[in-house]
Parts: structure tokens; C-alpha cells; sequence
């Protein structure tokens, strides 16, 4: 009879260490780093749930989770939305963390973005809201208004960045965060201030510091062509400005801009139009906003890019010694080009 016992009492215990192992050991069924899956919207019961992570093949034991879960009392404070488990999480963690509803963070990375379309990509790519329902939102004034912003200067909402947010947060939320974003740091290192002191409003700077982005990525140069530009608009110029027409032809691959391309009719079309555009033809980095809000005071009014092809620019002040240089470059482009088609690349 003791014997009995004692075979009873060993079943039970290697029983309960199998299930202790099979609850706190591994319990997930895949094989990359992590995995995520999806919790619909009225579809949190246990049933749903189990058969959610079943199929994603999130965890080897269906049956146990669902025990567990009914023990650990999680079927009545999941959240909806998108969860992400590491490989090698107990089936107790994974259960905790859908009780606690710990939903994962996903990044919604922007560095530069020129069209409204891309944005629109960009965050149904990675967040709930497709891009069809982002773009009618994107397009329509009256929900932009919100904001402080409308179609033409969109994207002055945005300060690139990476920013955190739930996978299935509301676009207007999105948004929202994006806004705070952008009135924070107007309001920081007198920025606000330095845009009065130039006689712009954050929103010009914001257009302004766009077109410097799109005109060079060498940061010394781009102090030069934000004067150049500045001096362009206190002068009553024309800004001229060669990546506002390849916004308004929405060709971003030319590399010479054409006399017949000047013609193009746009609000965007800086050689028919005095001053600035209505809106940013990109996002601006947060660094050209404030070497526009820091230009150095010059008399340059026109520049062209180095015969070279370094990326680098020359600077005038008058308008023979600028023709001068950009006839220089326009032979060297032409040989370039002329060359490249003779040669193409493989």
C-alpha cells in the first residue's frame, strides 16, 4: 500500500512538474526572434483568442493556454490590437501580458517624404488604417483644420522623427501626436522668435527650410542657399527655385530643368510665381529649420551647382559672374549626360 502511495504521490509530482515546465518553460511555436499577432475588435473571448494564437502558431499548447488563461482569469481584460512575443516566452508571460494588456509599440519612422500619397504608405504600412481611408483624410481640408494645417501645408505638422504608437491607434490620434510634436518644438530655443525676426511665420520657415533640404545635403552650403532665398523674398524676386518645379511636374528624378518645364502651371511654379509656395514641397529636417532661422546675412542672390559634381554650389551677388558659372555647369552636365547614354549602366 505504501508503495502505491508513493508511486501516486511521484505521478502527481512529475505531472505537475511537466505542466510547471510545459507553463513556465518555452511555449512558443515559432522559430524567428519574435512574432506578432492580432486581437480583433469584439473578438477578445477566450475561444477567439485561442484560436488566434493557434493560427498565427504563436504557442505549442492551445489547450493548456486556454486552461491557464481561465485560471489566471485574462479572458475578460484583453484588449484588442496588434501583441508581439519573443521566442521563448512561457505561456504564463505570454498569458500576463495579454491580462495586463500589453499591447506592442510599433515605430512610425519619418525622415523625408514628398508627397501626400507616401505618407499615407508609410503609415497603413505599418498601422490599422489603410491607405485609401488615410489619403480621404489627408485630402480633405475640413479634418485637417484640426490641426492647424490644410493640403498645402501638411506636412509643416511634422517634425521628422521616430515616433511610437500602438498598431491600431486612430489616425487622428496620429496626428495629434504629431502636432504636439510640432508646437513643442516651435516653442523651444526661441524659435518662434528668430521666424518673427525674419518677418516669417513657422509655417514659411517650414516651406523654406524644404526647399534647402531639396537643393543639398551639405550642411554649409545650406546656410548660403537659405540667404540667398531669404534675400530673393525681401527683394521681391521670383525665388526660382529648380525642386519646386520638379514638385509641381511630380518628377523627382530630373536632373535638368528645361525652359519649356518653366511653363508648367502650378501654385508650386516658383519661376511664374513671386515668394514663397503655398506649402513645403518635403518634410524638412529639423536641423535645416533652424540653419533657416539662423541664415547668415549675405548679398548673394543666385547660386548653381559646381562643375565638379561635388554637391557643393558657388555663391553670387551678381548676375554676370553667376552666368558665367552656370554655364560652366550646364556644359559639364551635358557632356555627363552624353556620355551616360553611350554608356549605360549594365
Amino acid at each position: 500500500m505504501r508503495r502505491i502511495i508513493t508511486l501516486i504521490v511521484l505521478a502527481l509530482l512529475l505531472t505537475g512538474a511537466v505542466l510547471a515546465w510545459k507553463m513556465f518553460g518555452s511555449g512558443t511555436a515559432f522559430s524567428e526572434k519574435t512574432h506578432t499577432f492580432i486581437i480583433e475588435e469584439g473578438k477578445t473571448d477566450r475561444a477567439n483568442v485561442v484560436a488566434a494564437l493557434e493560427k498565427n502558431e504563436v504557442i505549442s499548447s492551445p489547450s493548456l493556454f486556454s486552461f491557464l488563461g481561465s485560471r489566471m482569469g485574462i479572458w475578460n481584460r484583453i484588449r484588442p490590437g496588434k501583441y508581439e512575443v519573443k521566442k521563448g516566452e512561457s505561456l504564463v508571460g505570454i498569458a500576463r501580458m495579454l491580462k495586463n494588456g500589453r499591447l506592442a509599440e510599433f515605430k512610425l519612422v519619418i525622415n523625408r517624404i514628398r508627397t501626400r500619397e507616401e505618407l499615407a504608405h508609410l503609415i497603413s504600412k505599418n498601422f490599422k488604417p489603410d491607405s485609401v481611408s488615410v489619403m480621404q483624410y489627408l485630402n480633405s481640408d475640413d479634418s485637417l483644420q484640426k490641426f492647424g494645417v490644410d493640403t498645402n501645408t501638411l506636412f509643416t505638422l511634422i517634425i521628422p522623427d521616430t515616433y511610437l504608437f500602438y498598431w491600431n491607434t486612430p489616425l487622428e490620434k496620429i496626428l495629434r501626436r504629431l502636432a504636439d510634436t510640432r508646437d513643442a518644438f516651435w516653442k523651444r530655443n526661441q524659435r518662434l522668435e528668430k521666424a518673427n525676426e525674419l518677418h516669417f511665420t513657422p509655417e514659411q520657415v517650414y516651406t523654406l527650410a524644404s526647399i534647402v533640404d531639396e537643393e543639398t545635403n551639405y550642411e554649409s552650403d545650406k546656410y548660403k542657399i537659405a540667404s540667398v532665398y531669404i534675400n530673393r523674398v525681401n527683394a521681391g524676386m521670383p525665388l526660382q527655385a529648380d525642386p519646386t518645379i520638379k514638385f509641381a511636374m511630380k518628377d523627382f528624378t530630373l536632373r535638368r530643368i528645361l525652359k519649356k518645364f518653366l511653363d508648367t502651371p502650378s501654385p508650386y511654379n516658383t519661376y511664374r510665381r513671386k515668394g514663397l509656395p503655398p506649402g513645403p514641397i518635403c518634410t524638412a529636417s529639423p536641423k535645416t529649420l533652424d540653419i533657416v532661422l539662423t541664415a547668415p546675412k549675405t548679398d548673394y542672390l543666385y547660386f548653381v551647382a559646381k562643375s565638379d559634381f561635388s554637391g557643393y554650389h558657388h555663391f553670387s551677388s551678381n548676375f554676370t559672374e553667376h552666368l558665367q558659372y552656370a554655364r560652366e555647369y550646364q556644359k559639364a552636365l551635358t557632356e555627363y549626360l552624353a556620355k551616360k547614354q553611350q554608356n549605360p549602366a549594365p
